[in-house]
């Protein structure tokens, strides 16, 4: 099958930052979005996200945006509990499966499907806040992607990551930047190659290409968008 003429988009996490930026985009390219958050479907809820899914219009493209530190800060390993383990591990790695799982029937039935999941520069490399957490979800989330892709390429589904490098998008990471003092803050951005920390919209542009027509032959791929600071 071939894109619908106007496809139906779930975006998770558009509150604020780049979730919203992404629904933004993507209403400006034409797409129908349906918008949600927690208070609409809480990812990390099977049922919040079937109930969601099964109310809405057939989906044709999922973006899992939904996730991040939930206020976390560094500990060492042995002062994490399970509990602050467990709820970083739910909100990004369990609810993109929870995500991909309600959709992809529908994507199969009809022949065509764009999956992206906004994963972290941390899952390539480390977090830079020390989240240990969080780096292995978002590292997780990227080979989940392979495996989606591989699973469902058969059905006209391309599945991608895309990885963000230090974007101020929302209050946690403004205040991580604060906390870096003009010494830290000059450090980290000369560790990019284009000496700019990412906006939202920088986000927003790659997921817009992996939904478009022109990446209809890349699938299971992780972009790191982050003006270059994997090159270090």
């Amino acid at each position: 099958m071939t894109r619908p003429s106007q496809p139906v988009a779930l975006v998770t996490g558009t509150a604020q930052g780049i979730g919203r930026a992404i629904a933004d985009q993507l209403e400006a390219d034409g797409l129908v979005v349906l918008r949600t958050d927690r208070d609409e479907m809480d990812v990390t809820d099977a049922q919040s996200v079937r109930a969601f899914v099964a109310g809405a219009p057939p989906i044709d493209v999922l973006v899992n945006s939904a996730g991040g530190v939930l206020g976390q800060v560094h500990r060492p390993l042995e002062d994490v509990t399970d509990e602050q383990w467990q709820a970083i591990i739910d909100v990004n790695l369990t609810g993109t499966f929870h995500c991909v799982r309600a959709v992809v029937r529908g994507m199969k039935q009809r022949g065509w499907g764009r999956i992206v999941t906004i994963s972290s520069g941390a899952g390539r490399s480390v977090s830079l806040t020390g989240i240990q957490a969080y780096a292995s979800a978002k590292a997780a989330q990227i080979n989940f992607t392979r495996q989606m892709a591989h699973e469902l390429g058969l059905y006209g589904i391309t599945v991608n990551a895309i990885a963000p490098g230090f974007v101020l998008s929302n209050p946690t990471t403004v205040a991580q930047w604060e906390s870096y003092g003009p010494q830290g803050q000059q450090k980290l951005v000369e560790g990019i190659a284009l000496r700019r920390l990412g906006e939202a919209s920088d986000i927003a542009n790659g997921v817009a290409f992996f939904v478009s027509e022109r990446a209809s032959w890349i699938t299971g791929q992780t972009l790191s968008i982050d003006g270059g600071s994997a090159l270090f």
